[in-house]
């Protein structure tokens, strides 16, 4: 395997589960090495994470906090991605919150306006731990009336502090199915976020790989876009059954034997 990444110069990397695990209290798992190691060779990377409770900002400070060295623009979390993909498409908008204080932060720097009423153009859909019945039922209903349903990302579980908890994709699943609509996905398993990626750093696919946890978001997104993957077993998946893999690691600094 030495060498297996020599053709490789965009590396996009997860976070939860690669570099730290608990989303409620986070422990580093790794990652120094690997970013130091592809600075030194000239490499590209970029973060994709399926993150939307957390703005970009508090993601690239958490990381450098625990000594990677990332730079801001490096950063791109579904929450910061779904709202400038909005802003491009459709110019400002106005929407219904399904989501936290991150989405909301990252909405708002594209000039997107907040509201509770029928005049709402979307319903944008994030992870929510203070979800509620009510909450749910009036995102169906707006998007039964009009407005369209957009997702940061539709994965099924992220790794709370006592394990894999349920994340955004099955509020998303309850919302289409009251309201019959289907909704635009932003992160992964979407190849958008992947392509996103790929346009920003001017690279080909085929020198691009993604390195993970999660079989159903990290690995059959980057299937989905055509971009080999890593499996690093250090998160939720030990396995990723279906999928030809390039490397599989236990941790993500075993990469830079590698490069």
């Amino acid at each position: 395997m030495r060498r297996l990444l020599h053709g490789k110069r965009l590396f996009l990397f997860d976070v939860d589960g690669v570099f730290y695990k608990g989303k409620e209290s986070r422990t580093k798992i790794g990652g120094t090495k690997a970013v130091e190691a592809l600075r030194k060779e000239g490499r590209a990377l970029f973060i994709l994470t399926n993150n939307s409770t957390d703005s970009s900002e508090t993601v690239h400070s958490r990381l450098v906090g625990f000594g990677v060295p990332v730079e801001l623009h490096e950063v791109l979390t579904s929450g910061l991605l779904t709202a400038e993909y909005l802003h491009q498409k459709h110019g400002k908008v106005s929407y219904f919150l399904v989501g936290e204080q991150g989405l909301e932060d990252e909405m708002r720097k594209f000039g997107h306006r907040r509201t509770d009423t029928e005049d709402a153009d979307f319903v944008v859909v994030g992870l929510d731990r203070k979800i509620t019945y009510e909450k749910l039922d009036r995102a169906a209903r707006l998007a039964r009336n009009g407005a369209r349903i957009i997702a940061t990302h539709s994965s099924r579980l992220y790794m709370y502090k006592t394990g894999p908890a349920i994340a955004t994709g099955p509020l998303v699943k309850a919302i289409e199915y009251g309201s019959g609509k289907r909704a635009t996905v932003i992160g992964k398993p979407s190849p958008l976020m992947f392509n996103i990626a790929l346009r920003r750093a001017g690279c080909p696919r085929i020198e691009a790989v993604m390195i993970g946890d999660q079989t159903d978001t990290d690995i059959a997104g980057a299937s989905r876009a055509g971009i080999d993957a890593i499996l690093v077993t250090s998160g939720i998946d030990r396995e990723a059954k279906g999928f030809k893999l390039l490397a599989k690691l236990s941790n993500v600094d075993e990469i830079v034997p590698l490069l």
